[in-house]
């Protein structure tokens, strides 16, 4: 009997044991002392964000160089991808027709001045005549308006010799603006003229050089969202400069300038076109190339957490929040999509003052007591930009 009474006391002790176990406080080592965690106390900081967007460079201008003759292409003076100033010749065209007409323009100025000088002789001989009546006063009118007549024919011909002198000179191209010359399509003895369809080359000027590139509508209206209420132009016009990340990856040495957006969304692609300006010295840059623009965002008064301070369960984010008798509370939080390196931004679930656990740890309970050991916020965010 005594044998079994023994038994049946040991199950008693341990859910006594049991029972004294649950109503005791939570730890991260259950009845032993509260684990230590790293633990951050959040004050609002300003940040830089930055937002990337694949773009395409053209250049200030691009000027299709045509012939206005018809002729043969004589001479080439650049080739492709030459840099030209502006009047420099580029093409000589071989049109004999206009070194012709130029000829019989500058003969037709000689007859006509000597017409005009065969009138204004006949006037001067009529006109004493007249003034002793031998002749009638009808006979000088007729002889003054010979002169009026052959004088008209010499500013006609003045005219057509002008004339001549322009077609002639396009003949000779040269550049309208300085700028890069492109592809020569034509050869030397290639028949042109001022129909042709391509041109005999284009002339890129990228002193400056435009960027283009799309957001979509949700883009847009964040960026175009203004607290403050401003302009849209106005907001462009206090926007930080842009910097452009080339196709291998490296940053151009010369940030540009957001200056336009479009006011049309394409109703094809969901997206607005705009456009950035960048300098281009160098002539680094070539219209037609494709690049990246990083569009810089600063934003005030943010609270911004350590991406290994908080934990993802299925789609959600959480963090552990330690409240003032340093018990644990799991708190859902939203995040902004664009993240400044290892951090998030947080727009909602915390408050200025929270304390967190800034370092990565295994599951921990609501209610759990920990030991907080606050660390210097400089530590913390020293990786931030």
């Amino acid at each position: 009997m005594l044998k079994k009474t023994s038994f049946l006391a040991i199950p008693l002790l341990f859910l006594i044991y049991s029972c004294n176990n649950q109503s005791a406080p939570k730890n991260s080592y259950g009845p032993g002392a509260p684990v230590t965690y790293q633990t951050l106390a959040l004050q609002p900081r300003t940040v830089t964000l930055n937002s990337e967007y694949p773009a395409s460079i053209q250049g200030l201008q691009n000027i299709e160089i045509r012939s206005k003759v018809d002729g043969f292409v004589e001479k080439i003076y650049v080739d492709e991808g030459s840099i030209v100033k502006k009047g420099q010749l580029l093409f000589k065209i071989n049109a004999p027709q206009y070194l012709q007409d130029l000829r019989t323009a500058e003969a037709g100025i000689k007859t006509a001045e000597a017409d005009v000088n065969t009138a204004k002789l006949q006037v001067e001989k009529v006109k004493p005549l007249v003034d002793k009546e031998i002749i009638s006063h009808y006979e000088l009118e007729s002889a003054q308006n010979t002169l009026q007549s052959k004088e008209a024919l010499l500013a006609q011909a003045r005219a057509t010799l002008e004339n001549a002198k322009v077609n002639l000179g396009y003949t000779t191209i040269t550049s309208p603006v300085d700028g890069v010359i492109g592809s020569l399509p034509f050869k030397l003895g290639s028949l042109i003229s001022s129909t042709t369809a391509d041109p005999l080359t284009t002339v890129y000027n990228t002193a400056t050089v435009y960027v283009y590139f799309a957001m979509n509508e949700k883009q847009l209206l964040d960026f175009s969202r203004d607290s403050t209420n401003t302009s849209l132009k106005s907001k462009i016009a206090s926007m930080p400069k842009v910097t452009l990340l080339l196709a291998d990856g490296s940053i151009y040495p010369q940030q540009g300038k957001l200056e336009t957006i479009n006011g049309l969304i394409n109703t094809n692609t969901g997206s607005a076109n705009l456009r950035a300006a960048f300098a281009n010295p160098r002539g680094l840059l070539r219209s037609g190339s494709s690049a990246t623009v990083r569009i810089p965002l600063v934003l005030k008064n943010v609270l911004v957490i350590p991406q290994v301070a908080a934990y993802q369960l299925q789609d959600k984010r959480f963090v552990y929040l330690i409240d003032d008798k340093n018990q644990v509370k799991n708190v859902e939080i939203s995040t902004l999509d664009n993240t400044p390196g290892q951090y998030y931004i947080v727009s909602g679930g915390l408050k200025a003052g929270d304390r967190i656990i800034v370092e990565s740890s295994s599951s921990l309970a609501d209610g759990t007591i920990v030991k907080p050991a606050d660390v210097n916020p400089e530590s913390v965010y020293k990786n931030l930009k």
